[in-house]
């Protein structure tokens, strides 16, 4: 009997419990920011679906699905500007969303939080091209935050890019963007 205790506290002691959280979809913002030579752009662009898995006070999983027909202009006010760029970036040039509707960041996972941060590494998928990626996230309660710093060149997103065209100008788009991410979980 004693065995069979000390079996049951051991076991109990050394189990990891994980959390799986499912994203709020509707509360969750992702904020894109673009910059040219003379210029930014920026607007938003909706996650369709998500789930967190927490272990251990580290992100143990999670696979996040973006609608990229959701693609916002919050700068340009001019209806038939705004029309247009948004066209633009979901053409070939761009996203191609005709046959790229989503975006996905899958296989997230973290070191242990320290405090209220840590480094995630994650793949992205765009354009059916996937690369690693990693950046920083804030947890905040059931909120979790971060700026990731997206090279769109490593997924054929070649328009207008000082890395394949030459003489560009003031028509050069930089190869970075940013997506400024607010995700609560439920």
């Amino acid at each position: 009997m004693k065995r069979l205790l000390l079996l049951t506290a051991l076991l109990v002691s050394t189990t990891v419990w994980s959390l799986e959280f499912i994203a709020d979809a509707s509360s969750s913002t992702l904020k894109w920011n673009a910059k040219n030579v003379s210029g930014e752009h920026y607007g938003q662009v909706k996650l369709k679906e998500g789930k967190l898995v927490v272990r251990d006070n580290q992100i143990a999983g999670g696979n996040f699905v973006i609608n990229m027909e959701t693609i916002t202009c919050e700068d340009l006010q001019s209806p038939d500007w705004n029309k247009k760029l948004l066209d633009h970036l979901k053409s070939d040039d761009f996203f191609s969303v005709g046959s790229y509707k989503v975006a996905l960041l899958s296989n997230v996972r973290s070191e242990k939080f320290t405090g209220d941060k840590a480094k995630v590494t994650a793949d992205l998928t765009i354009k059916g091209i996937t690369n690693p990626i990693t950046f920083e996230v804030t947890r905040n309660g059931n909120v979790y935050s971060s700026k990731i710093t997206v090279d769109r060149t490593y997924y054929n997103v070649r328009y207008g890019s000082g890395k394949f065209f030459q003489g560009l100008g003031d028509n050069m788009i930089y190869d970075d963007f940013t997506l400024d991410v607010k995700l609560v979980v439920k």
